[in-house]
């Protein structure tokens, strides 16, 4: 599953724009007046009300990053000026610390100035401004970012107390309930658009904690940090994610997964994990009805770290994880919650199922590697000279882009600048074939490519959101 996240630089904000669509108030709320409203007036819509009462807790956020500025290639008839170029330039195909505008939304929590939104507007920023509703803008700090969940904290100094939003509960959102989506598309600032929620719990490929709700309340490039509300008036997303050229559907962040991540964003400026050091999978019909695994609940462990924390409480590969913590375990993404979610340095009982007998062992939880360690365990990880990070197919993502079951690996991570970046592969695309030949996970990817290292060249059949195509690795 391809994503794009909703941060709109600043050349790409001069897109043109769709005609807005008109959107019924329910029945319920139309017979309800709002307050204030006049006998014999037409009633105000809850809409307006509560767009009237929550726009001053949104706030745009402009970034400047330092980028390289890419130019077309020299060569070819569609580049005869080619040798001026390279007369002056030399044989580059960009100059590095070129400026970059950018910008996105986000939302006051606290009167004091804090600022919630996504990791993805302000990684790699030199310098954050904040727009309040009233224009004032103020410097921002970035107090914390977690590229895990995509959140970021930033701090500005307003010198007074500012309108702040409540944080809700996201678990109570059903799907259906009407939610409204208030930030800077395209740089339009103080969008309000509403619609409802159409699915909770959406595995997008896009990290390790996906677990996203997906509403059809507009939402475009420069939404990104934004709120969502419900009808109360409730912060119950961070808006986060779009599928390209899909209508109608949009991934916020539950506001549930960024309540308890808030205060080691502000204190320690990230977050820290539990870690278990265990690949795990979710567990197939066709694995289930074949290992013998019942009603094919819990997490299967296809490999255990050496000297991890599971390794050293006796957990070993093909075990199948049933409870952790004292809860059930319905899945490998489940799991991970549980996981990340666990207090570091402290034991949690772990109930695994082994060759159809369970058992009770009790494990003491690792530190998962701070974001800066894991790019570099990624860089030691990312299979061999390719720069692929791979992992099992979720079966959520296999059902989305129509895969069968048990067919092909997913990139969970792509490295920069190495042959699978130069080739366009992205996160979230899934290999379905190494060299016309059909894989059926992650593992046997990295045999057959493992074994294919040596021809220099690797063409591999990706299929995403956008279609399949074949993609061609050089070393």
């Amino acid at each position: 599953m391809v994503v794009a996240a909703f941060f709109v630089g600043g050349l790409a904000a001069s897109s043109g724009l769709n005609p807005g669509r008109l959107l019924a108030v329910p029945d319920a709320a139309q017979a309800a007046p709002a307050e204030g409203d006049q006998p014999g007036v037409t009633p105000t819509s809850p809409f307006a009300t509560l767009a009237a009462k929550l726009t001053p807790v949104v706030v745009n956020v402009r970034v400047t990053k330092i980028e390289r500025a890419e130019f077309p290639d020299f060569e070819g008839p569609e580049q005869p000026f080619g040798d001026f170029f390279r007369h002056f330039f030399g044989d580059r195909r960009g100059f590095p610390n070129v400026p970059a505008q950018g910008a996105g939304s986000g939302v006051i929590i606290r009167g004091d100035g804090y600022v919630l939104t996504n990791n993805h507007v302000v990684e790699g920023a030199r310098e954050v401004t904040v727009t309040l509703s009233d224009k004032q803008e103020h410097k921002a700090r970035i107090v914390g970012r977690d590229a895990k969940t995509d959140l970021a904290l930033l701090k500005i100094e307003a010198g007074k107390s500012l309108p702040a939003a409540s944080l809700g509960d996201s678990d109570q959102l059903k799907v259906g309930d009407w939610v409204m989506a208030i930030g800077n598309p395209f740089g339009l600032s103080e969008t309000v658009t509403s619609g409802i929620v159409s699915a909770k719990g959406r595995v997008i490929g896009a990290g390790p904690y996906d677990d996203f709700i997906q509403t059809d309340a507009s939402i475009n490039p420069g939404n990104s940090g934004g709120p969502l509300f419900n009808m109360k008036g409730e912060v119950v997303g961070i808006n986060t994610a779009i599928i390209p050229n899909a209508q109608g559907i949009g991934f916020a962040i539950p506001v549930n997964t960024a309540k308890p991540l808030i205060p080691q964003l502000e204190t320690k400026g990230e977050v820290t994990r539990g870690y278990l050091g265990v690949s795990i999978q979710s567990i197939t019909p066709d694995l289930a009805s074949a290992m013998g695994l019942g009603d094919g609940k819990g997490a299967l462990v296809a490999d255990v770290v050496e000297g991890g924390p599971a390794d050293r409480a006796g957990i070993r590969r093909g075990d199948v994880i049933l409870a952790f913590g004292g809860k059930d375990v319905k899945d490998s993404h489940d799991l991970s919650f549980m996981v990340a979610a666990a207090p570091v340095g402290r034991e949690s009982a772990v109930t695994i199922m082994r060759e159809g007998v369970e058992r009770r062992l009790d494990v003491k939880i690792g530190k998962q590697e701070s974001e800066e360690g894991a790019k570099e365990e990624f860089s030691k990880q990312a299979h061999g000279k390719w720069g692929l990070q791979l992992r099992d197919v979720p079966p959520r993502v296999a059902e989305e882009l129509g895969l069968e079951s048990e067919r092909g690996a997913l990139v969970a991570g792509v490295l920069p600048g190495s042959p699978a970046d130069r080739a366009a592969l992205r996160q979230g695309d899934v290999i379905l074939e190494v060299n016309r030949q059909p894989v059926t996970s992650a593992s046997e990817l990295k045999e057959r490519i493992a074994g294919a290292g040596e021809r220099g060249a690797l063409v591999l059949l990706v299929q995403s959101s956008r279609g399949t195509r074949y993609v061609v690795l050089k070393g």
